[in-house]
């Protein structure tokens, strides 16, 4: 039967929605039509208790937090994955992560192998450094990394991070074992590298920054070798250091420059010239002052001789009677010194004459 007309006039707007129920809102990941109208115009699409519409299919990624500001550390041999754990959920157990890998062509596959495991790991890092040179990753292949948090059935997206070279993007590090030996004009250096690299596809170059305290500072390198020279230095003076590794690999014209070592200051010796040279001049020296010390004090002396000699002269002392009597007076010192001094104290030498020449001898008869 034919509807009657008047059951298609228009409503009124608020007719119309008290005709129409709200619809009830889309669960949790539902696709939502971009249609901003429904079949037949103005009218209500209703959902039939006995006839439900299908739920759209359960989204497990939308549903966890995925990891928050993943970074790679790349510092000498260290390569460590950091990442901010997203806010935490109503569930008691705790949220776990994985990490994965893979080179330019290839396949994502988890970070598990001997010594690193980072799969199903509850701390917010994962360090994969390398224990040798055959393990861990390629250094000279792009890598790389993605991460995401687990917890139980549900999984987080994956945060994919931007692929890294650690020949190229590494941080280098001071050299390490540092030794310096001052000798004859010259600095002996030794040194060990940063870490280890593959020979055949990099090396270490050193550089000295060093200056004369005080002084402007100068750069001398690359040395190609651990072992190596600081010659043509002023002998006796100090020099403070600073050395540096750079690494340079096939890929780059330029080798990587590296971070500089604490300053450590060294003072050179003399070399066998300079050494004679040395000696010579104290010894002229020493002999010259001893030279003008001497005529000094023979100066000193003719200028003031007199009083020189009074200085020098020993003064009289008085006899040990004098200096009794003078003490007591009344001792008969005086009487004691005449006795003493009897006739008998007195010596004679008598003289006799043996020969004389004959002139003297008659004049001696004559006298007699």
């Amino acid at each position: 039967m034919r509807p009657q007309p008047w059951l298609w006039l228009p409503l009124p707007l608020p007719l119309l929605l008290l005709c129409c129920p709200r619809a009830a809102a889309p669960p949790p990941g539902a696709e939502i039509s971009s249609s901003p109208h429904l079949r037949g115009g103005w009218g209500c699409q209703q959902n039939q208790a006995s006839n439900p519409s299908p739920a759209p299919p359960d989204n497990s990624l939308s549903q966890l937090a995925a990891p928050l500001h993943p970074k790679i550390h790349l510092y000498n041999e260290k390569q460590v994955l950091r990442w901010e754990a997203p806010s935490p959920g109503n569930g008691t157990r705790p949220v776990v992560y994985r990490v994965q890998f893979k080179y330019t062509t290839g396949e994502w596959q988890d970070v598990q192998s001997t010594g690193v495991n980072c799969t199903q790991i509850t701390a917010t890092e994962c360090d994969f450094t390398a224990t040798s040179l055959a393990d861990g990753f390629l250094p000279h292949f792009n890598v790389y990394l993605r991460v995401r948090a687990e917890l139980g059935e549900l999984a987080s997206a994956w945060v994919t991070l931007p692929g890294f070279q650690h020949y190229q993007n590494v941080t280098i590090g001071p050299p390490k074992h540092i030794v310096v030996t001052p000798r004859k004009g010259t600095l002996v250096v030794r040194l060990s590298p940063p870490f280890h690299v593959d020979s055949s596809l990099a090396t270490f170059w050193y550089y000295v920054h060093y200056e004369e305290t005080p002084g402007i500072q100068q750069v001398r390198g690359p040395f190609k070798s651990n072992f190596f020279l600081l010659d043509g230095l002023k002998p006796f003076r100090r020099y403070c250091l600073q050395f540096e590794a750079r690494l340079s690999w096939m890929a780059q014209s330029t080798p990587r420059p590296g971070q500089l070592s604490n300053t450590s200051c060294y003072e050179t010796t003399a070399d066998a010239s300079t050494k004679l040279k040395q000696v010579i001049l104290i010894s002229v020296g020493v002999f010259t002052l001893l030279l003008a010390l001497a005529g000094a004090c023979f100066f000193l002396v003719l200028k003031y001789r007199e009083l020189v000699k009074y200085c020098f002269h020993t003064p009289p002392s008085i006899p040990a009677q004098i200096e009794e009597y003078l003490k007591d007076p009344v001792q008969p010192i005086l009487e004691a010194l005449d006795k003493d001094s009897s006739p008998k104290d007195d010596t004679w030498d008598s003289v006799s004459i043996i020969s004389f020449p004959e002139k003297e001898r008659e004049d001696v008869l004559q006298m007699l």
